[in-house]
């Protein structure tokens, strides 16, 4: 179970769910109860993104389609200011509403159609990617990664540029660590795909692209004139010095 964020003191994994549909917000309630879950139901999205910048949540479950204002608006307003772990819900599934929500900042996608065990595999792995488990933190800890003026300290997930945060998600984070630890050397897709998820379900096709394309843009970089990720035609991708 991940560490308990300030403000939750019972030892449960706190879940908000934003979601018009009372009948399926409910379901993943009762699932996830007795699992050792608390989750908390919201059904519209100005109160949904009130609520998730309220309370330290270990991940938020989100609708694209809500009353107010979508799915898309409050993921804008959420990643404003917080990079908890966000699961999209869509009953539309079409691939660019997944696109939009990765590339605004959710950490995974999951259309209306799912199975609860689906459900409850991307959802621990978006909250095991957040926090450094308790196994972890037994290992020696590696303390940072510095490539030129980008500088990644993994104990505390935090990235900086030329001293400046930069606010990334979870998944960005651990994607831009990957092509760190590996600089100099091509990291293929598949690989990178191996460092987030868990093998025991499929990965949308473009969400490595979605994410990189977000990184650049934090970065300041260019995809055509790279001073950080560069592209390697059908194989992946490669962090490079920028001083080199």
């Amino acid at each position: 179970m991940p560490p308990e964020p300030s403000g939750f003191q019972d030892g449960l994994t706190h879940i908000l769910v934003i979601d018009d549909d009372r009948k399926l917000a409910g379901l993943i309630r009762d699932y996830l109860t007795p699992l050792g879950y608390a989750v908390e139901l919201v059904h519209s999205g100005p109160e949904g993104a009130e609520r998730a910048l309220a309370a330290p949540w270990h991940a938020i479950i989100l609708d694209v389609m809500l009353p107010g204002c979508d799915g898309f608006e409050v993921l804008k307003r959420i990643r404003a200011k917080s990079a908890v772990p966000i699961l999209m819900l869509t009953a539309r599934g079409e691939e660019a509403d997944r696109i939009v929500g990765l590339e605004i900042g959710a950490d995974d996608y999951l259309p209306k159609t799912f199975s609860t065990r689906e459900l409850l595999a991307r959802l621990r792995a978006v909250t095991r990617r957040s926090v450094i488990s308790q196994g972890q933190q037994t290992e020696p800890p590696v303390k940072e990664l510095v490539v030129g003026t980008v500088r990644l300290n993994l104990d505390a997930r935090v990235a900086t540029q030329n001293d400046q945060v930069l606010v990334l998600t979870p998944v960005e984070f651990d994607i831009l660590a990957a092509l760190m630890k590996s600089r100099g050397r091509i990291k293929s897709r598949e690989a990178l795909i191996e460092n987030l998820r868990d093998r025991q379900y499929e990965v949308f096709d473009r969400s490595v692209d979605v994410h990189i394309a977000a990184l650049r843009r934090k970065l300041g970089d260019d995809a055509h004139q790279p001073h950080y990720i560069r592209t390697v035609r059908s194989a992946g991708y490669m962090f490079i010095n920028p001083d080199a």
